[in-house]
């Protein structure tokens, strides 16, 4: 299976100038760490980055049709986002039980949103796209996506070229395909580290394996990483296996205590899965390489309520 190339890394730099926000990367008084937060992206995450540069390099009659997405949330606001700046339709399938602060984000920039079972938003969204002859925009199994959100890791290697350990969280894989693939090809001394929460630790159990491992979505959403819920697919496992040098998981308690490090310590409001990276240096740092440690903190959405009970715990 071809990989994601470092040019198309670099292509996809240039067409999501102006769109996306180019994140600085923090480094942080309290601890040798920096930060990379996505979370300060117009839509609140790192989705916007793979979700513009799919439909950018579409073709005009491509995008004239309309494009099609389902989603957990960021990258439903992604290709929301991205169909406005184009002035396209986008139709986008949400899981019923998602964050309503997401869903209702994603209506705000004008997708028609449609709520489905959380086992069914992807059939209905081919079902959709189908009898609608929309385009798809996958929330990772696409190299454009891969692509985008690999310039993640193109901006830590041009603003830290001498980073040690990169940690990123992992969900479907798309950033973590698309950041390995750029640390590996800029700074091939650097360690990439997944980070997944141990109630949804398919890729690291398929990933020790060496094939990829399904786990029943009713395992998987027991997590409170809402984003960290997804499977790769055989792209990105793919890209996994040839980029990540570990995958460290994570407790639900150490995603919410890393939460609460990141308001109070670095100023930062993260969503649980944006929180998952930075909960392996904080609480795993003995499993860890040595090195300056970089945290992909990689979203900022989440229900007030959500967060007043977590800053509160």
């Amino acid at each position: 299976m071809e990989l994601v190339s470092i040019e198309e890394i670099r292509d996809a730099a240039s067409r999501i100038k102006g769109a996306a926000v180019r994140t600085p990367l923090l480094p942080q008084s309290w601890a040798p760490l920096w930060l990379k937060p996505e979370s300060l992206q117009g839509i609140g995450a790192f989705k916007i980055r793979g979700a513009y540069n799919a439909i950018a390099a579409l073709d005009e009659e491509q995008r004239a049709r309309g494009v099609v997405a389902f989603s957990s949330g960021n990258h439903a606001q992604a290709v929301a986002y991205a169909a406005k700046r184009f002035g396209i339709h986008a139709v986008i399938l949400i899981p019923d039980v998602a964050p309503r602060a997401k869903i209702e984000a994603t209506k705000a920039l004008g997708a028609e949103v449609i709520e489905v079972p959380i086992d069914r938003q992807e059939s209905s969204a081919l079902a959709v796209g189908a009898e609608r002859n929309l385009t798809p925009i996958p929330p990772f199994d696409h190299r454009d996506v891969i692509a985008g959100q690999g310039t993640v890791g193109l901006e830590i290697a041009e603003d830290l070229p001498d980073a040690g350990v990169v940690l990123v969280p992992l969900s479907g894989g798309g950033l973590a395909s698309g950041v390995g693939t750029a640390i590996k090809a800029l700074l091939p001394g650097a360690k990439v580290i997944g980070v997944e929460p141990e109630l949804a630790a398919d890729t690291a159990e398929g990933l020790r394996a060496g094939r990829r491992i399904e786990w029943p979505m009713d395992r998987r959403a027991r997590t409170i990483a809402d984003g960290l819920r997804a499977q790769p697919s055989d792209l990105t496992f793919a890209h996994l296996q040839t980029v990540l040098d570990d995958v460290i998981t994570v407790s639900e308690d150490e995603i919410r205590q890393s939460v609460r490090t990141l308001a109070h310590r670095a100023r930062l409001i993260a969503e649980p899965s944006g929180a998952t990276a930075t909960a392996a240096y904080l609480f795993h740092r003995d499993e860890l390489p040595e090195g300056k440690v970089v945290s992909v903190v990689s979203g900022g959405n989440l229900d007030p309520a959500m967060l007043a009970e977590i800053l509160s715990d």
